[in-house]
């Protein structure tokens, strides 16, 4: 497997010893139980996959070549990076703006880009006709183009099903920057829609059952579906891909959903040319960070602790799936705990910051925290968190700590 070359900034002491072990013990990664790290008065239960993703240490590579390969020239990324505040800060830090938002509003205006100018593409990638405006401003876009390969993989996916006059259901997030581009790519070659989750695949398959009407489906899928979208046409054949940082299983649901959808419209014996099977088009990391929390949810905790950005789509699905069993507490960083008693959380349904008062407990011996973290959040931010608990316990790490 390749080694990347990322920032000192990015490693940690005790996270690096866990995954090794781990990597020695399990090279296969077929074991999804959590480590255990016992301290005395505290027990840290790390999921068997979570940080950095192939396609994360990648983009992270590519951008730091690029600001060393470069100390003379402007250096642009398109929106961020990743969506990790501290990732992103460090690369500002060295002189990199972006000239997008997450949400694709403009923050430097495209006459203010040089040809000259280095352009880093992000992980997410990016839509057709962005690529196009920076063609034809003169930036070479694939020299740093960071788009994570399973991004690409989907985009792929869709390509063929379109020439097979195949619809691309889209399961996603309408607004966010890699459905965005998905979808940019995908209605190349055939009509797309976008859907977010079972409740609007539920409301998909009423209109391709004949239940609801046209302008029903129209107002429930306005600006999720492709310019001259006929869904009295489009809907006969379809292939279900997704945005790569959802939830898997959820992606799953939605396929065999609609698939018994097309079996009770057309028969089972039609069904091959109805709905494409897609399941390899869902990102291993994504899978594999998931089916780690399911193995946490099979332990007994105090607390869960969630780190990572709190724009970030696959941090959110961990933080949704372990707070169906523990008090979870979803932060950026160790800068979101004040002191022993005091956390500061985001709350996923009020997107609001809380303050929690009840943090930790020296009652219970050992206290038992589940720590994870998303896909973009680097190994050195969760140590950071675990070293601040133990401070909080007065617990010195030593470097000849047990796994």
């Amino acid at each position: 497997m390749k080694q990347f070359e990322i920032p000192e900034f990015y490693r940690s002491p005790i996270i690096s010893k866990v995954k090794a072990k781990r990597k020695i013990e399990d090279p296969r990664k077929k074991d999804f139980t959590p480590s255990t790290l016992n301290f005395g008065k505290v027990e840290f239960l790390i999921a068997r996959h979570f940080g950095f993703c192939y396609g994360v240490e990648n983009a992270i590579e590519i951008a730091y070549r690029a600001i060393e390969e470069n100390p003379d020239k402007k250096i642009y990324l398109l929106s961020q990076m990743i969506h990790n505040p501290d990732v992103n800060e460090d690369l500002q830090s060295h002189g990199i703006e972006f000239i997008q938002d997450t949400e694709g509003k403009q923050l430097i205006a495209w006459d203010k880009i040089t040809p000259s100018d280095i352009v880093i593409i992000p992980a997410f990638g990016t839509t057709v006709d962005i690529d196009e405006t920076l063609t034809k401003i003169g930036v070479d876009t694939k020299k740093y183009n960071t788009t994570c390969p399973f991004v690409e993989k989907v985009w792929n996916r869709s390509k063929s099903l379109g020439e097979k006059d195949h619809t691309i259901i889209i399961h996603g997030k309408h607004n966010h920057e890699e459905t965005r581009a998905t979808f940019s790519h995908s209605l190349q070659n055939a009509p797309s829609l976008v859907l977010k989750n079972l409740n609007e695949a539920k409301k998909l398959a009423d209109f391709i059952k004949g239940k609801t009407s046209v302008e029903e489906f129209q107002s429930i899928f306005k600006d999720k579906i492709s310019k001259d979208f006929n869904p009295l046409q489009d809907l006969t054949k379809i292939g279900v891909v997704n945005q790569t940082t959802m939830l898997a299983s959820e992606t799953q649901e939605i396929t065999d959903f609609l698939r018994q959808t097309m079996v009770d419209k057309f028969g089972l014996e039609n069904i091959k040319e109805h709905i494409a099977d897609t399941r390899d088009t869902l990102c291993y990391a994504t899978n594999d960070n998931q089916s780690a929390t399911y193995g946490l949810l099979e332990k007994e905790a105090d607390l869960a602790i969630v780190i990572g950005g709190y724009n970030s789509s696959n941090t959110t699905h961990l933080v949704e799936l372990l707070e169906q069993k523990f008090k979870t507490r979803f932060i950026q960083s160790k800068n979101n705990i004040e002191n022993f008693n005091s956390i500061n959380s985001f709350d996923i349904h009020s997107k609001k910051i809380v303050n929690h008062n009840e943090f930790l407990n020296e009652k219970s011996n050992p206290y038992r925290i589940i720590i994870t973290s998303g896909a973009s959040c680097p190994d050195a931010i969760v140590d950071g968190v675990i070293q601040k608990i133990l401070k909080l316990y007065n617990i010195e790490l030593k470097g000849d700590f047990e796994i």
